[in-house]
């Protein structure tokens, strides 16, 4: 599976049967139980109330979830194989990471590992938008938080990349 998925207007998103939604959904983060919720809460109105309705099931996510969907994201700087169905989505947010640029890669290795050491799960950060630089500094400084802290802002992150994946999947 080496290319994303293209945009479905809302009205065929409200059509399709369970299975085929649910399997639309599951690139934007895997945790099940938040596709089943938004496949469920159809047919949606609009774009608008489906986005509404993904936020608001979002903002349940604990620790737990956190770590489901962590086991599908790839460390910063670092590419999923091909088949799995969060690579190319990964790819393309982690697009403005200049991987000719040694220093930075092998920075950006050693903060995942002092993060990971610290917390005990690899780094997660909305990197659509952020160069190699802002990451890495973003990843400093968040080696600095505790760990209820740094538990909050990992699953802000987590909200913001998933509701961008679906901007992406599901169009007007």
């Amino acid at each position: 599976m080496s290319e994303v998925a293209a945009t479905i207007a809302i009205e065929d998103f409200n059509r399709l049967d369970d299975e085929a939604a649910r399997g639309l959904l599951q690139p934007c983060v895997a945790i099940p139980a938040w596709a089943t919720a938004l496949v469920q809460g159809r047919p949606y109105p609009d774009r608008t109330a489906l986005l509404a309705a993904a936020k608001e099931a979002a903002q349940r996510w604990g620790e737990a979830e956190l770590d489901r969907a962590l086991s599908a994201h790839p460390r910063i700087g670092e590419k999923l194989p091909e088949e799995r169905p969060h690579a190319a989505l990964s790819r393309q947010e982690q697009g403005a990471i200049n991987d000719e640029d040694a220093s930075l890669a092998r920075a950006l290795k050693e903060g995942n590992a002092r993060y990971e050491a610290r917390f005990g799960r690899v780094f997660l950060i909305r990197a659509k938008g952020r160069s190699g630089e802002e990451i890495l500094q973003a990843l400093t400084q968040r080696l600095n938080h505790d760990e209820a802290e740094e538990t909050q802002v990992a699953l802000a992150q987590l909200r913001e990349i998933t509701l961008l994946r679906l901007t992406g999947v599901i169009g007007e």
